[in-house]
């Protein structure tokens, strides 16, 4: 599952998200080889450096994300089928999908040993919510009645939110929204110990969770470590001692240490060494669904896109040739996609892009002609340098040149985190490379959630008024399955708008050494940590 873990960006080629409790398809034994096991042994994961201080409200990418939710376990998670487990929560129930009664299991406590209550919850949602703490995923607040009053300033709390006791709170939406519990699986929604508030911003250098990892230490750029926390009250507990989470510049040089045993587990391996690294790996290379999608964004607040005619992104669309870039490139290693909506999520049909993720020069060159031409002839696609992408970057830079004429060049950040500060900052020149994993397994995490005017995940200022309209007739359904059925028919519209363009979905493809058994991997792609075992 993910994310549970906030939309989040992903930061390398093949995806990643995490998800310290999620089950998933995954590779690997069951970590009852014959090799001696140390419960107390420590592995390493690759990872880059996180964007911003470890808070969970303010992590929107992959690097963040997979410490965020070894540190911390929200309220829900969700189960390789998409159901929804209770983690934290004893239960959540609704008659209405508008309130929401949520009881907590007794006994949970942060890693400081303080209790967790109901207030832990409601307080850090207020704290996430409120403008003036600069939270990238404030916007995730905005379904709680209160939200545009704390929004504009008018409020301090979000006004839906009550505490009932210490173990049982009440939480009311502005309207009724038939997904909202999934949207509880998101570390957005985590609780906070009172000594975060003392001093936020150094409290996201040395995190107190409630999590099935304690924080340890955080060497930028290097490495962050965590320990198992023995007093974990979560079914996930951890069957290894910690997790060191590796920086890693570039994926090669990771892949080079995992064979060297200098790595114990990858996220993703790099174009260049997908050829070989099934060879390499045997049995350690992993090869499997997940839910993600890879796309090209665009930067609509540029004055190149501002007011673009959609059959000009449609023309570029077309002018890419998918089926042999992920062959060839990318070893077969992705498929390509057909719509805006991964894989393995409620609500995904295949084809809702119509034909225009289809490969046709010679349409692509009228739609482009038709729509006034691209402004300036010419394209750039930002990425980031430590993720993978350069080689199939400039592969879809050669189709789109070669079918349409029009110029496009790779624009490499030197890391992920120099990349979504970028977009953050809106300074994208051209186009940005966008990859997306589900936070939860339902279809509006790809659409409203990125392309809806206000959405914290929609960083390109894609707006569109009949869109949102269309989002807020689909949340307003009175049942899951209506609300999916709207959302289908909003994704067959956005061809005609084009938010961003299509690329390819996703697999986990990735390895781990010889000292570690019973490596899986989520949904969205993360190693499930907890599983982990270190042979002695």
């Amino acid at each position: 599952m993910r994310g549970a873990k906030s939309a989040k960006w992903v930061a390398i080629a093949a995806v990643v998200a995490l998800s310290a409790t999620a089950c998933g398809g995954g590779s690997g034994d069951d970590g009852d080889s014959k090799a001696a096991i140390d419960p107390d042994g420590t592995f390493s994961v690759e990872v880059g450096e996180p964007q911003n201080p470890l808070q969970p409200a303010n992590t929107m990418e992959s690097n963040g994300s997979i410490v965020i939710n070894s540190l911390f376990s929200g309220l829900v998670d969700y189960d390789a089928e998409g159901n929804i487990t209770m983690v934290n929560a004893e239960s959540v129930d609704t008659k209405d999908n508008k309130t929401f009664t949520v009881k907590l299991k007794a006994g949970w406590k942060f890693h400081d040993g303080t209790p967790v209550t109901s207030e832990s919850y409601i307080k850090a949602w207020n704290w996430a919510a409120n403008p003036d703490n600069k939270q990238t995923n404030s916007f995730w607040f905005s379904d709680i009645k209160g939200y545009d009053d704390i929004a504009g300033g008018k409020a301090d709390e979000l006004s839906g939110l009550k505490a009932v006791d210490d173990t049982t709170f009440t939480i009311e939406l502005s309207k009724a929204l038939p997904y909202f519990v999934y949207k509880l699986g998101y570390e957005v929604f985590s609780p906070l110990p009172e000594s975060f508030y003392k001093d936020p911003d150094a409290a996201g250098e040395k995190p107190v969770g409630n999590g099935p990892y304690k924080f340890v230490s955080w060497d930028h750029k290097k490495q962050i470590v965590v320990e198992r926390n023995d007093d974990y009250k979560g079914e996930d507990k951890a069957k290894n001692g910690g997790v060191v989470f590796k920086n890693y510049a570039q994926l090669e040089t990771a892949y080079q240490d995992l064979k060297s045993g200098n790595l114990d587990v990858m996220r993703q391996i790099a174009p260049r060494d997908l050829p070989v690294y099934k060879q390499d790996l045997g049995d350690r290379a992993v090869d499997q669904a997940q839910s993600s999608i890879q796309s090209i964004a665009v930067a609509f607040y540029t004055k190149q896109w501002k007011d673009i005619d959609p059959k000009v992104l449609q023309g570029l669309s077309m002018a890419i040739d998918r089926d042999t870039i992920t062959k060839t490139v990318l070893q077969g290693t992705r498929e390509p996609a057909t719509g805006w909506v991964a894989k393995g999520v409620l609500g995904y049909t295949d084809n809702a892009a119509g034909d225009i993720t289809t490969y046709d020069p010679a349409k692509a060159k009228a739609l482009i002609k038709e729509g006034g031409g691209v402004p300036g002839n010419k394209i750039s696609i930002q990425y980031n340098a430590d993720g993978g992408h350069k080689e199939w970057v400039e592969a879809v830079c050669g189709s789109i040149t070669n079918a349409t004429g029009v110029a496009c060049t790779g624009d490499s950040k030197a890391d992920f985190q120099a990349d979504t500060n970028a977009r953050d900052a809106k300074q994208v020149k051209s186009l940005y490379r966008s990859g997306w994993v589900l936070d939860y397994p339902f279809i509006a995490n790809f659409i409203r959630d990125l392309f809806g005017t206000k959405s914290d995940g929609n960083q390109g200022g894609f707006s569109n008024a009949e869109i949102d309209k269309l989002i807020g007739q689909a949340d307003s359904a009175a049942t899951l399955e209506e609300s999916e059925k709207l959302y289908q028919e909003i994704e067959k519209k956005l061809p005609e708008y084009m938010p961003s363009i299509p690329l390819w979905y996703y697999k986990v493809n990735a390895g781990y050494s010889e000292k570690v058994s019973g490596v899986k991997y989520a949904q969205d792609g993360d190693p499930i940590l907890t599983g982990v075992q270190v042979t002695k």
